[in-house]
């Protein structure tokens, strides 16, 4: 059975999902138990973003990242860290003055958004090559930043992890692969079913992977009642996969997962049916192709 690298985002940065599932991990020792559990039922990567416990809001306090990342590590737990840098990048226009960011917006300078990942060195970590209406906010990542955060990725010794939401953006990640901002060969995540991204339909994944540069090693996931279908598809069409509540609160219709754990089993048994097994953490290092560490 060829492996396939399962990748667990562990609970995201929307405002509203933990009140939707109370199973959304909040607090540094709660995440940090999901990955944990999500790497038992067979998730090789976890993708992490932290909350503040207070508010249940998302947050990007370095003081957070570094419990959860060491309650990790304390456990010896195998499964390969993936920090989020996406947080700092959402804009929304003041009512009064749209040049100057209304309630809700947290834009930061790439330094802000990558401090954590320079003082955790995780693995690997996001680079959203996306600039675009997300939801009801803009979603803001410059060329110019996108510069500055790809070499504090470098300076870590994290793998960045380009997250593409649209075809333009394949475009702008290849840019800046050949100014050599980003090594090769590249790790993409094609991001599907977000508003207002592209869709995930197999027509739009099909589309993208074939976009990607031909060395590319690549995942995809969709959101919501998409996330199951965009694992069947992904790892037909030869790329890996990507579950959890950051994308999806449901385990079934009308059923809410009890945890991240049940997602990564979900797609742990799909993908069997369709002769994959998911691949170890030592596997998964080879076929994303770390660096050494």
């Amino acid at each position: 059975m060829k492996p396939v690298v399962v990748t667990c985002a562990l609970t995201g940065g929307a405002d509203i999902s933990s009140r939707k599932n109370p199973a959304v991990p909040v607090s540094p020792a709660e995440i940090a138990a999901s990955a944990i559990e999500a790497a038992a039922a067979g998730a090789a990567i976890v993708h992490i973003h932290v909350r503040d416990p207070a508010t249940t809001l998302p947050s990007m306090e370095l003081a957070l990242y570094r419990e959860v990342v060491e309650r990790i590590r304390d456990r010896n737990a195998d499964v390969v860290l993936n920090l989020t840098t996406g947080a700092g990048g959402r804009f929304i226009p003041g009512a009064d003055e749209p040049g100057t960011g209304g309630p809700g917006t947290t834009l930061a300078l790439p330094a802000v958004r990558t401090r954590h990942v320079e003082a955790l060195r995780p693995e690997i970590c996001t680079l959203d090559v996306a600039t675009m209406n997300f939801g009801e906010h803009a979603f803001m990542n410059t060329p110019a930043h996108l510069r500055e955060m790809a070499a504090s990725a470098k300076r870590a010794g994290a793998r960045p992890e380009i997250e593409v939401f649209d075809l333009g953006q394949i475009e702008l990640a290849r840019r800046l692969i050949a100014d050599g901002h980003l090594d090769e060969p590249p790790l993409f995540q094609i991001c599907l079913g977000i508003p207002w991204g592209a869709p995930a339909t197999p027509e739009t994944m099909i589309a993208m992977r074939d976009r990607l540069p031909a060395n590319a090693v690549w995942s995809a996931f969709g959101i919501s009642r998409q996330q199951f279908p965009m694992v069947a598809l992904a790892a037909m069409l030869g790329g890996n996969v990507r579950v959890g509540l950051e994308d999806n609160l449901y385990l079934a219709a009308g059923t809410l997962a009890p945890g991240n754990a049940a997602l990564v089993e979900k797609a742990v048994s799909l993908l069997a049916h369709l002769d994959f097994r998911p691949a170890t953490p030592e596997e998964a290092r080879t076929i994303v192709k770390l660096p050494a560490r």
